[in-house]
C-alpha cells in the first residue's frame, strides 16, 4: 500500500446541527435526477429550439392578434424550463424537508473526534459520556478507555460510501450492528486527511454510492 498521510491525534468533529441538516440535503439531492440545465436531454433542447424557431419567425412574418400564440410559445418555453429548474429544485427540497423534519443530530457527534490510521477510522469521545453508550451502535464497538473513549471502524467493514462537495457519508456493519459516520470535508483545513480516508475507501469499495440494502440485518 502506497504511503498516505494518517492523523497523530483525533481531530474534533464539531460537527452542527445545520451541517448535519446539510449534509443530508446534499446527499438526497445527489442521489436525486439532476434539475439542472445539464440535465436536458437532446430531445428537448431540440423541441424547444424548433418552437422558438416558429415562435420568432410568426412574430416577425404575422400581424395582428395572430400574433398572440407565438408570445404563448415563447411564453410556453421559459416556463417549462423555469419548472424543469427551479421548479424541481424546490420540489426536491420540499420533499427532503418532509423527510427529515423529526430527525435530529445523535449526541454522539456533538463531542465526537475522528482519526484516520491505517487499518481504520478513529473515532473518540469523552469517557464522562454514559448516556452515548446507551446508542447501539457505539455499544457495538470495543471502546478503549482512558481520558477519551476510542473505538476503530475497520476499512473493511465499510459497506458503501458516498461523497458529496462537503462531505464524506460511509455506511458499515460491526459485530453485526449496522452505522454511518458523515465526515466534513472542511477538516481538510486543520490539516485532517480526507485523500487518505477517500483512499482506503476506495479500496475496499471502488464503485461510490450508498446501498443500505447490502447490510445485514441486525442479529
Amino acid at each position: 500500500m502506497a504511503l498516505y498521510p494518517y492523523t497523530l491525534q483525533p481531530v474534533a468533529l464539531n460537527l452542527t446541527e445545520a451541517e448535519f441538516h446539510q449534509a443530508q440535503y446534499e446527499l438526497f439531492a445527489s442521489a436525486s435526477p439532476s434539475f439542472g440545465l445539464s440535465s436536458f436531454k437532446t430531445k428537448e433542447w431540440i423541441i424547444m429550439a424548433v418552437v422558438v424557431v416558429l415562435a420568432i419567425a410568426g412574430l416577425i412574418f404575422v400581424t395582428g392578434y395572430s400574433t398572440i400564440i407565438f408570445w404563448l410559445m415563447l411564453v410556453g418555453v421559459v416556463i417549462y424550463l423555469l419548472a424543469r429548474t427551479l421548479g424541481f429544485k424546490w420540489y426536491v427540497k420540499r420533499e427532503f424537508d418532509k423527510q427529515v423534519a423529526d430527525q435530529e443530530m445523535p449526541d454522539e457527534m456533538r463531542q465526537m473526534k475522528l482519526g484516520v490510521q491505517k487499518h481504520g477510522l478513529v473515532m473518540a469521545m469523552p469517557s464522562n459520556q454514559p448516556d452515548m453508550m446507551k446508542n447501539s451502535q457505539m455499544r457495538s464497538m470495543q471502546m478503549r478507555a482512558g481520558a477519551t473513549q476510542q473505538a476503530v471502524i475497520p476499512w473493511t467493514s465499510i459497506k458503501s460510501w458516498d461523497e458529496t462537495d462537503d462531505y464524506i457519508f460511509m455506511m458499515f456493519e460491526l459485530k453485526g450492528q449496522q452505522g454511518s459516520q458523515i465526515v466534513p470535508k472542511r477538516l481538510q483545513a486543520q490539516k485532517f486527511p480526507i485523500d487518505t480516508i477517500r483512499q482506503h475507501l476506495q479500496e475496499v469499495v471502488p464503485v461510490k454510492g450508498l446501498n443500505p440494502e447490502n447490510l445485514q440485518p441486525p442479529a
